[in-house]
């Protein structure tokens, strides 16, 4: 304890209590539910927020978390927004350090005392305190603040795990001059392999392209057999490499700040530097967890919110189609191209997202361009024809499910993909499943950012009402061949003819309730939320679990 008769981290930190807005369900979003581009990701002061810009980054605590990341929120902070959160709330503190880079955690945690680097253009809450430094000082902070030691000294401080700034700002600050260079060099290293690991998965705002894509080039480059190629296992192979070799550099970096840290502490006999796999906070790979974000990224594509083309957020909002995001790709993709005339279709490619965003999910073959063959041409247009069947049952294989590959993938989309989404994106889901009920007798996905008013009006006129037709087809064509069976022909057929007989009455019913508001021709307002937005809606759609 001698320790805390030196200085202490208030001396070289300045740590601050964040804002509360008063009213969140008002003020803050997590930033995939609003228009993209009106979230301003540069402000430097207040003043650069205004319209069309409206969001800004805004931190809020999070998972346990270290170096980088759980950057999930906006924050409503254009004029009209500043001034009411000045009179809202707790009146915005501490709002001279807004926008500034610093160090941030979640106040209140069920794990250990985790800190995160937070750059520049963020507005923090007061779920998540942040301390501002100068450059060198403010990396150094960050690797005493994730040290063994430092987690001793706060859990003393703070046995509730309720990390308040003012438990922080009495842990005991020891700046040595002479490591100074070294650990700085290691904790900005922890930060780029958090961010790395951060961006590689969709909920990240700098997200580019999903890694088993990405890295299907370097398998390719990689790779002497010709056959072997596109394999998505291969690509995955790479992966888990990637993520493994991370995962350890992290480890190794951890583990030298904390003997950095335990030697200028003089906490040899008390500490020892090893760190646990289970608090190191990058992700290693996992089969069918990847396997399931990359049918999300398909799924994107296949709305546009996502391009094989263009890196990033194709599509999140605003005209379409986003004939802006062509710029560049002709000339790079498609240098022969006839037209100098950049178009909306050269911003995609050669997978090109659904015209009139609408994807049906069914138990059946009913459409041609639901959402099983959607993603089959998604897999061909990346991996190629050649390896198109094996890759298939890879993936059918990692998703656990039994039988033909194309068959797993249906009973996936059917039962499962909405509920991983909805989980993925903490229950502010951005594909919308339209659902007739148990019986599973229509579904179909939008892209909540590309919605309009007349789409719930296409959804009953073009599938609906054909899935109605085609249960009328199905039913006929079943009633006359029980005429003609067998006995156990004759069981089988009644078995079916009972089960298309549930979906039609239960798609009649449905097709009520759809019709009530297509009827309406509803408009919504992205910046109203998805909890506002979905509730509209909700006696058509599926219920958020």
């Amino acid at each position: 304890m001698k320790n805390f008769e030196k200085q202490l981290v208030k001396e070289k930190i300045n740590t601050r209590v964040g804002l509360d807005t008063g009213n969140n369900d008002k003020y803050i979003r997590t930033w995939s539910e609003v228009y993209f581009n009106k979230i301003k990701f540069d402000a430097k002061v207040a003043e650069d927020v205004r319209a069309p810009v409206k969001w800004v980054p805004h931190t809020k605590g999070g998972s346990y978390r270290k170096w980088y990341g759980n950057f999930d929120h906006v924050l409503a902070f254009d004029e009209i927004n500043y001034n009411e959160l000045l009179n809202m709330g707790n009146h915005l503190p501490s709002r001279q350090f807004y926008f500034q880079k610093g160090i941030t955690w979640s106040r209140i945690s069920t794990n250990d005392f985790a800190v995160r680097y937070t750059p520049a253009g963020m507005v923090f809450n007061s779920a998540c305190p942040t301390a501002f430094a100068e450059d060198d000082i403010l990396i150094y902070a960050l690797g005493l603040l994730n040290s063994k030691i430092v987690n001793v000294y706060v859990t003393a401080l703070s046995p509730t795990m309720n990390f308040q700034a003012g438990d922080i700002d009495k842990v005991p600050f020891i700046l040595s001059e002479k490591d100074t260079k070294s650990i700085c060099k290691l904790v900005k290293n922890c930060i780029k392999l958090s961010k790395d690991d951060y961006d590689s998965y969709e909920t990240a705002w700098d997200f580019r392209q999903h890694p088993l894509v990405e890295l299907r080039t370097k398998s390719k480059e990689r790779i002497n057999e010709e056959e072997s190629l596109y394999h998505i296992e291969d690509a995955f192979s790479w992966w888990n490499n990637e993520c493994e070799v991370r995962f350890e550099e992290l480890k190794f970096n951890e583990e030298e700040l904390n003997r950095f840290f335990i030697d200028i502490y003089g906490l040899q006999d008390e500490l020892t530097p090893e760190v646990e796999d289970k608090d190191v906070t990058v992700r290693k790979a996992d089969l069918q967890c990847d396997i399931k974000s990359l049918i999300s990224y398909a799924v994107g594509c296949m709305f546009g919110r996502y391009s094989l083309y263009v890196p990033g957020i194709v599509y999140a909002g605003g005209e379409w189609p986003p004939e802006e995001k062509a710029i560049g790709v002709r000339e790079k993709y498609f240098p022969d191209a006839d037209s100098d005339i950049c178009s909306w279709t050269d911003a995609y490619g050669t997978y090109m997202p659904d015209l009139d965003n609408v994807i049906p999910i069914t138990d059946d073959e009913y459409f041609e361009n639901d959402i099983v063959e959607k993603f089959v041409e998604f897999i061909r247009t990346v991996y190629g024809e050649k390896t198109l069947e094996e890759n298939l049952k890879f993936i059918a294989d990692a998703l656990g499910g039994k039988g033909q590959p194309r068959k797993v993938l249906r009973n996936y989309f059917l039962n499962d993909f909405y509920k991983d989404h909805c989980k993925i994106y903490q229950k502010r889901p951005i594909y919308w499943l339209f659902d007739s009920g148990k019986k599973n007798g229509f579904k179909c996905l939008i892209y909540m950012h590309r919605y309009e008013p007349d789409t719930i009006a296409r959804i009953r006129t073009d599938y609906v009402h054909e899935q109605q037709s085609r249960y009328r087809t199905a039913i006929a064509d079943l009633e006359h061949r029980i005429v003609n069976a067998g006995t156990s022909e004759r069981v089988k057929l009644n078995k079916s003819l009972k089960k298309i007989q549930e979906q039609a009455d239960e798609l009649h019913t449905y097709e009520e309730k759809i019709h009530h508001l297509a009827d309406q021709m509803i408009a919504i307002d992205l910046d109203d939320g998805i909890k506002h937005n979905y509730e509209i809606f909700k006696d058509v759609l599926a219920t958020i679990k």
